[in-house]
């Protein structure tokens, strides 16, 4: 049965860095996948020199050549998408990256950003970045690692993991909306990672209580089965599994077990500690993630209570 795409617009955010062309091009085959509309944005920052210990601005004749040179490229990159056959818009604002690309989204289904590197530096960068866009933006987020760079493909495998909570439910809708049309060779892999609390056994949560294992992971598949039922109605092959230990290195690891083209996940947990926990590991995964990342979040925070 012929399914009706709910991806209208794909923003990819550029700085023209060969990772941003790389960002641009997944953008693009999401874009052409669903029929719909691509927007290339760039937020435009005032050059400056850094002067110890201050940042001083540079003439206003730097910003507009500035200014003229982003828009040069980003017109040339457009017309060269649009000699594709896609639909391309394309746009600048100034002001703070992180800040204006979440701006710019808002009413985007997909917004594009890439990741750069995994080195120190890199990572710091892209934490003040991109880990903000994914934090604030309240559209989903598919972030490409520089070693998807050229690497751009069709989603056919889909890693999926999940606490059970709104945000990862969200995260199965995304990624399904993302897949577009069901096929015989698109796969769905439910993922639940679970750790046990540090000194379990002994003397947690009382001396001689053991934790009951058996229960939890009976009930953890229970949930995952329970999930996968209405994917499967839809018509996706779904393989459901429970894994003990830190669930970065876990997702990182079953990724490449099943040859991930996509990673689809909430960034925060159910709520208070798990919140946090939640929204950490999603930012721990985007550096070394071996496929791209989708990443969720609701736009207004859940309660506590």
């Amino acid at each position: 049965m012929a399914q009706r795409s709910k991806v209208h617009k794909v923003m990819v955010a550029t700085d023209f860095s060969e990772n941003a062309r790389g960002a641009t091009a997944w953008a693009a085959e999401i874009a052409r996948a669903h029929g719909a509309r691509l927007e290339l944005f760039h937020a435009l920052q005032a050059p400056a020199v850094v002067l110890a210990p201050e940042i001083v601005p540079l003439p206003p004749e730097f910003y507009e050549r500035d200014r003229e040179h982003a828009r040069r490229l980003l017109d040339d990159q457009a017309a060269t998408l649009r000699e594709s056959g896609i639909e391309v818009a394309a746009s600048m604002h100034s002001g703070p990256a992180a800040d204006t690309i979440v701006s710019a989204a808002a009413g985007a289904d997909v917004l594009v950003v890439g990741v750069r590197g995994t080195t120190l530096l890199e990572r710091i960068f892209v934490g003040s970045v991109a880990a903000r866009v994914v934090r604030e933006a309240g559209c989903p987020v598919l972030a490409v690692p520089k070693e998807q760079v050229g690497a751009h493909r069709p989603i056919h495998r889909v890693l999926v993991p999940t606490d059970f909570s709104h945000d990862a439910e969200r995260a199965v809708a995304a990624a399904m909306d993302v897949l577009g049309p069901v096929s015989d060779a698109k796969r769905i892999v439910l993922l639940h990672v679970w750790t046990i609390p540090a000194g379990a056994g002994v003397g947690w949560p009382a001396a001689g209580v053991e934790p009951d294992l058996t229960s939890f992971v009976r009930d953890a598949r229970r949930q995952l089965e329970k999930t996968a039922e209405p994917l499967r109605a839809a018509g996706f092959d779904v393989e459901t599994k429970e894994r003990e230990g830190d669930p970065a290195r876990v997702i990182d690891e079953e990724a490449r077990r099943v040859g991930a083209d996509l990673i689809a996940m909430g960034t925060h947990g159910r709520s208070g500690l798990k919140r946090l926990f939640f929204g950490s590991v999603a930012e721990r995964v985007l550096p070394a993630a071996p496929c791209a990342v989708l990443t969720v979040r609701r736009a207004v925070p859940e309660s506590n209570g």
